[in-house]
């Protein structure tokens, strides 16, 4: 009868030969964990709770990986889950900025910076975690588009079924939306042209102020 017993994952020869601590693997780990404690401006559905920017990112993830599926997006789904999950690390020392927020153009500084906190961290084995950060928020990838796409999706659409919660308590206008979403019509003209029917909807059902 063949032995049951699993072979393990590392080699604790090699890995003491490189020097890993695992008090520092874990530190790092402790790190990520902290994108948890960090709200959002969006309700999460049949709750009056924000959602935090960890769970934005579990979304943003699987979100990019059904649509890129369902579609048959020529993508590399690898870059383009890596970078869904890293997106908003930088939030971790940054905070999270909101959609219609004036600071908003200053806050990759801040969300930089955080990343390369992150990246020097001993724990972290995540060679290109600076590399990946920076394609999703300058480059012009297809994966990259698609994810701003998915990233404006998102949150529109938990706005619109909180019933216009964030909106409203925001002061969000209309026109502030089809703003913010117009580069859609040119990424995703499908997913647009569904986005400006329902902003006509939550204009019509008064979260959207008319302006």
């Amino acid at each position: 009868m063949p032995s049951t017993k699993q072979k393990p994952l590392a080699n604790s020869k090699l890995a003491s030969n490189i020097d890993i601590d695992i008090d520092d693997v874990t530190h790092f780990l402790l790190e990520l964990d902290a994108l948890k404690r960090v709200n959002r401006r969006s309700y999460v559905t049949a709750t009056n709770r924000l959602e935090n920017s960890a769970e934005h990112s579990w979304h943003l993830a699987m979100a990019c990986w059904s649509i890129a599926e369902l579609f048959e997006l020529n993508v590399n789904h690898e870059k383009l889950l890596k970078m869904a999950l890293v997106h908003d690390l930088g939030e971790i020392d940054a905070g999270d900025t909101f959609l219609y927020a004036n600071t908003r153009d200053d806050a990759h500084i801040e969300e930089r910076a955080g990343i390369a906190r992150l990246q020097s961290e001993c724990g972290n084995g995540i060679a290109d975690l600076s590399e990946v950060w920076e394609e999703q928020e300058t480059g012009n990838s297809k994966e990259t588009q698609l994810l701003r796409v998915i990233d404006r999706l998102l949150p529109f659409l938990l706005n619109l079924n909180t019933n216009g919660k964030t909106w409203i308590e925001s002061n969000v206008t209309r026109s502030q939306v089809a703003r913010a979403h117009g580069f859609i019509k040119d990424s995703f003209p499908s997913i647009h042209d569904w986005l400006v029917k329902q902003i006509d909807y939550a204009t019509e059902q008064r979260w959207l102020i008319d302006a």
